[in-house]
């Protein structure tokens, strides 16, 4: 630990393979640990890939308590959400002709994949808005039955804070290192699973420009945050806080970019590093 950091300001936590078990759910020693935190003016903020319609499920198991959650940071820093008042305050969206020419290289360097798209509404659950539009030869790598199937010119044609591409059978590193190359300054590209899974995204969007984005223009105190992560799409949350802590299980992109490795998700690493102060 960096021995003059403590106590933090905030909190900022990934959510899959960082705060929450392998049942999707925050633990009662986390969840004891948070509620000391938001007593002592010490607040929780989601930084996580999840879009907002996939918040609630975490949001709601501290709802009722002392560590009820204000914001969550989604889709990797590219869309800020009001948890409380159900509206998004920010987004940085691809444009059409980028998602295009992004769809175009990853055809031509990653043949047979599939392509995807995820779109910000107004609130959670825009009914205005389809929120995630693929391929039909889209596999998930995760259960998602809110997609809609369209041609490759359709996941294209509107703003998206996200273009995934998917190629089961491939790792999530081979793709990026595959397309690093040809995509250069007009996308970032990052992955949160290695499973044949890239995320593209605005270039400078991360979870760090994100959280200082909620920082700047919210009363989070961003003074002294302390970060937890697992994975590549964490890096530079952790690089960014006052102090970055990295899942012992995690990915080593994660582990190089933390000030220090506490235990796994499944061992409540953030409780553990938590309860030096509170």
């Amino acid at each position: 630990m960096t021995p003059q950091f403590g106590p933090p300001s905030m909190i900022a936590s990934d959510v899959d393979g960082t705060l929450i078990d392998d049942r999707d759910r925050i633990t009662p020693r986390t969840t004891a640990v948070l509620e000391r935190a938001r007593r002592r003016g010490v607040e929780l903020v989601l930084a996580t890939g999840r879009p907002p319609r996939w918040i609630p499920e975490i949001t709601d198991q501290l709802a009722d308590g002392p560590a009820a959650i204000r914001y969550a940071v989604c889709a990797n820093g590219a869309i800020v959400y009001d948890v409380r008042a159900d509206r998004v305050l920010h987004v940085a969206a691809l444009a059409p002709e980028t998602l295009a020419r992004l769809a175009d290289i990853c055809g031509e360097v990653l043949p047979g994949c599939g392509l995807a798209a995820e779109r910000a509404g107004a609130s959670a659950y825009d009914a205005a808005t389809a929120p995630f539009v693929a391929t039909p030869g889209y596999q998930h790598a995760w259960l998602n039955p809110d997609h809609v199937y369209v041609s490759q010119a359709e996941v294209a044609s509107e703003p998206a804070v996200k273009l995934l591409a998917r190629m089961p059978g491939m790792s999530s590193r081979a793709m990026a290192d595959a397309v690093s190359a040809h995509v250069g300054d007009l996308a970032e590209i990052t992955f949160s699973i290695d499973t044949g899974l890239v995320e593209f995204s605005v270039p400078g969007t991360h979870k760090a420009a994100g959280l200082a984005w909620l920082v700047e223009h919210t009363d989070v105190d961003g003074r002294a945050p302390i970060a937890f992560g697992d994975m590549p799409n964490d890096g530079e949350m952790l690089r960014w806080a006052a102090h970055g802590v990295a899942m012992g299980h995690g990915d080593r992109a994660a582990i190089d970019a933390a000030d220090e490795v506490t235990t796994s998700n499944l061992d409540d690493g953030v409780a553990a590093v938590l309860e030096r102060w509170f």
